[in-house]
């Protein structure tokens, strides 16, 4: 196993890898940069196994989405390393309404070359209550 900053950059090369595959998306590809029983938590503390229920919670939550990943904030330690991934999604709303500028982070734990765990944060609740002139 490799160690230090070339691990932390093969580390960040695989969560950019299985972002770019979950975009597309190609779920089959994504999962092969996971380990298995990965546990995958989005938003509202939703609980996923592989990257197929992602793809199928987001079909009913958007029309399509997509990541502009702005930066990686790489944190090694101890014999694994977490990969913060931060930036803004874009795509349209179910009804076809566009959006773009909604704030996000993904954790992700990665050992051995493979992601262990993934956590997802954004602000799409908060744009669907200003939407509905909500400012709560």
């Amino acid at each position: 196993m490799t160690e230090g900053p070339n691990m932390t950059a093969q580390d960040a090369a695989i969560v950019t890898a299985y972002l770019e595959a979950s975009m597309v998306p190609d779920p089959e590809r994504a999962a092969t940069y996971m380990a298995p029983g990965i546990e995958i938590v989005l938003t509202g503390a939703r609980r996923f196994r592989h990257p197929r229920e992602v793809t199928a919670f987001n079909a009913g939550r958007y029309a399509w989405v997509k990541k502009r990943m702005e930066r990686l904030d790489v944190v090694p330690d101890e014999g694994f390393t977490t990969v913060y991934s931060l930036g803004t999604l874009y795509g349209a709303w179910p009804d076809g309404t566009p959006f773009e500028g909604n704030r996000y982070v993904d954790r992700f734990t990665v050992r051995d070359g493979l992601i262990v765990t993934m956590e997802v944060w954004n602000d799409s609740a908060e744009r669907i209550l200003t939407g509905r002139g909500i400012t709560a």
